[in-house]
């Protein structure tokens, strides 16, 4: 959990209760100084339904939890499911949670209680691990695909292909090129001056948003994201498209119905997860780009979209569609009920 700010502040400022009060009515009167808190924003205009907009919050987080979690639990404890396609379903619930541990405290503190500063270094930490953990997403989804084009176009080679060293170095790679390439633009953060508004745009830091208020030359720090991006996130979705193609075209080659069927059943978790990460990633970016004269709302619900929906729906997609996962479930639940 990140630590929030203290609210400690100069007598020569407002003081942190009335500055919280006149803030949705005038957010420019939160002090400018360097060293000053960032402060968070909910739902402007909203303030004062926020506690009912925690309700839903709440509730997602709680099944975010319970469900990755439950799929943590099952692939640890089954052994039928030690095997490199469950190990990259656990790195992927694992991610989910990580997400969701990152933003949830700052989220529902200024949902629930109204706490909206955050000190600077929480706030560039905060930023650090939501950016990597979005990019650490992205590069699982692609070895989930590197699985499933294995498992299908040369199945004889599957396990001497895979195997569990083979995907150890896999999911560190994954790891190392976010947790090290998001470092970069974040880093210039702790040492910006801030002499503009310390008001974010969420309930969470993102880079974006503190960079500009940074009174700094950043051009680094705009241009870096774009060809991290597209280093990242979109070179992934390319490689991802190629692999079905490719699996697609094995799969048309399959005399059996029955069988091609089958082999596409495989598939369809992981191109759920796949869709539903990037419709979001595509959805948060039109919206940014071209949205400039949408509600405010419209953005803020798009954002917690886009960090929300792929960790809520991903282990509902796998308990749905993978019968091992299903069977795994039943038995724990009628082991729990005979307990």
């Amino acid at each position: 959990m990140l630590p929030l700010g203290g609210g400690r502040m100069s007598s020569a400022h407002l003081n942190s209760h009335s500055l919280k009060l006149s803030f949705a009515a005038n957010p420019t009167m939160w002090p400018n100084n360097s060293d000053a808190p960032f402060l968070l924003t909910g739902f402007l205009g909203l303030e004062t339904i926020h506690h009912w907009i925690s309700i839903p919050f709440f509730v997602i987080y709680f099944s975010i939890i319970l469900g990755n979690g439950t799929l943590l639990f099952i692939i640890w404890n089954e052994h039928s499911l030690h095997e490199p396609m469950y190990y990259f379903l656990a790195v992927l619930a694992s991610t989910d949670l990580g997400m969701t541990l990152t933003t949830m405290p700052t989220v529902l503190g200024v949902l629930v209680l109204n706490q909206r500063e955050i000190a600077q270094g929480a706030c560039f930490i905060q930023s650090y691990f939501i950016h990597s953990l979005a990019i650490v997403e992205s590069g699982v989804l692609l070895a989930m695909s590197y699985d499933r084009f294995v498992a299908i176009c040369t199945p004889l080679h599957y396990n001497s292909i895979l195997t569990n060293s083979r995907v150890m170095k896999m999911v560190l790679g994954v790891l190392l090129r976010a947790f090290v390439s998001i470092m970069p633009p974040i880093l210039p953060l702790f040492w910006f001056p801030y002499c503009r508004s310390h008001v974010l745009s969420h309930a969470f830091c993102l880079h974006q948003d503190v960079m500009k208020l940074a009174c700094a030359d950043i051009t680094f720090n705009r241009v870096y994201p774009v060809v991290l991006v597209a280093l990242t996130f979109f070179l992934d979705a390319l490689i991802i498209v190629f692999s079905y193609v490719l699996i697609l075209r094995t799969v048309m080659g399959i005399a059996s119905g029955e069988e091609r069927a089958k082999a596409l059943n495989t598939c369809v978790s992981h191109i759920s997860c796949v869709l539903v990460f990037y419709i979001t990633v595509i959805g948060l970016t039109f919206i940014h780009r071209f949205g400039k004269h949408a509600p405010h709302v419209v953005h803020i619900t798009m954002s917690y979209v886009y960090f929300l929906f792929p960790p809520f729906m991903n282990p509902i997609i796998y308990s749905i569609k993978t019968k091992q996962i299903q069977r795994s479930i039943l038995r724990l639940l009628s082991r729990h009920s005979r307990t």
